[in-house]
């Protein structure tokens, strides 16, 4: 499980559901959680949150292309861990390291290598905060 501190920049509710915008560094980071800062104490603007997501939720891309991903990471690759079907790329982002699993398939046609530079992307709703 990939785990980022950050801090809660801004937070906008509907119903249930509340997008949250965590500072991370340098990035910005959003998640979209089934509470409300009126069902739980953490949602609240400056308040220090881990975000978290799975090595299987981290997408990796190279160069510029316009997604609806907002959740990107600019980093580098450290290692590459290749198998026959998946593979783990081990990356780092500022004193972060973050892990990501993706096809072997993938890591060929990407032409990844270790000193790579790749954007790690991760969907809002895979996101999920902790205290």
């Amino acid at each position: 499980m990939n785990n980022l501190p950050g801090t809660i920049s801004s937070i906008e509710t509907h119903g249930n559901l509340t997008l949250v915008k965590i500072d991370i560094s340098n990035i910005s980071f959003t998640s979209i959680v089934i509470e409300t800062p009126d069902t739980v104490d953490y949602l609240k603007i400056g308040r220090g949150i881990n975000v978290m997501f799975k090595e299987t939720e981290v997408i990796i891309g190279k160069g510029k292309a316009q997604i609806s991903l907002q959740n990107r990471i600019p980093t580098r690759i450290i290692a590459i861990k290749k198998g026959q079907l998946l593979s783990q790329i081990t990356l780092q982002y500022n004193d972060h390291s973050l892990s990501s699993i993706i096809t072997s398939n993938a890591v060929d046609q990407l032409e990844l290598t270790p000193g790579t530079e790749v954007i790690a992307m991760v969907k809002t709703n895979e996101v999920m905060l902790s205290e």
